[in-house]
């Protein structure tokens, strides 16, 4: 009863193995048209995946080829990996291929005027060949095959440009407009914040008085370590020279050599004024 069992179930299989393996990608429902702005060249007709048009269609130059199908996997409708509609010349075998909108339940459609189709399209005296190709991943096989013959009617009326002008003709100049450097401000400008920090000077004055400065162990200061102060006093007076110099005419890459190499005598002439500052506070001196 088992082996029965087991032989019908085997059966079954080798039966539906054949239908299971031929899944394929096509499409149905499909509808092409065309539509112009003067009216005269409107086509709307369908057809099927295995009954493609045998007349040709033709498209104006200022006329739009409007393709709607639902693409399927087998029977079901679904979105493929990719679907386009394949443009090729009999003759010569250039193709080109324009991408279908497909949505998640397979409604695909492709709106594709005259003017985006290459010169080369435009100047053929026979009918194109328009293929839909759709596939995806997974093991359905996929679909090529000819929807209808396009038949390509140029305006006489309008100068078809050449190959060599749409790919590889002279672009036209480019010109940098680059900004100018910055500049200091006016003289004026300077003047008056030059003289604003400079009447805060006797400010800061009186406040050392104010607030006790001793000036008496100046001519100390100097005799225990002048070489320190005096060193240290002009690295201040000479950074101060410089931020004058990148104001006036110098730019960035000038000052930051010299400001670094004042800023290391600074901190070395200051360390040691420093100490000798201290050491007068702890003999009580200051």
């Amino acid at each position: 009863m088992h082996f029965l069992r087991s032989v019908v179930r085997l059966g079954l299989l080798a039966a539906v193995a054949p239908y299971v393996a031929a899944v394929s990608w096509g499409f149905r429902d499909a509808t092409v048209s065309i539509q112009s702005k003067a009216g005269t060249d409107n086509v709307d007709t369908s057809f099927e995946q295995d009954a493609p048009l045998s007349d040709a269609i033709t498209l104006s130059s200022s006329g739009t080829l409007k393709l709607r199908l639902t693409t399927r996997e087998g029977s079901r409708a679904k979105r493929p990996h990719q679907a386009f509609l394949l443009l090729r010349d009999p003759e010569t075998s250039l193709d080109i291929s324009y991408p279908f909108s497909v949505k998640d339940n397979g409604k695909a459609k492709l709106d594709l005027p005259a003017k985006e189709l290459p010169v080369q399209f435009l100047t053929l005296s026979h009918p194109l060949d328009a293929e839909i190709v759709i596939g995806s991943f997974g093991d359905a096989t996929a679909y090529r095959g000819r929807a209808f013959p396009l038949s390509v009617k140029h305006d006489p009326g309008v100068p078809l440009p050449s190959v060599e002008a749409e790919r590889y003709g002279k672009l036209p100049e480019i010109h940098h407009i680059f900004k100018d450097d910055p500049k200091s401000p006016q003289l004026i400008v300077t003047l008056i914040f030059t003289l604003a920090t400079l009447a805060t000077l006797p400010l800061l004055l009186g406040s050392w008085v104010y607030l006790g400065a001793n000036l008496n162990h100046l001519s100390t200061a100097f005799k225990s370590a002048p070489v320190p102060h005096v060193v240290f006093v002009g690295s201040i007076v000479g950074l101060e020279g410089l931020f004058f110099l990148y104001y006036t005419s110098w730019n960035l890459f000038q000052l930051l050599p010299a400001a670094l190499a004042l800023g290391v005598v600074a901190f070395l002439a200051g360390s040691r004024a420093l100490s000798e500052v201290q050491d007068r506070r702890l003999a009580g001196l200051r």
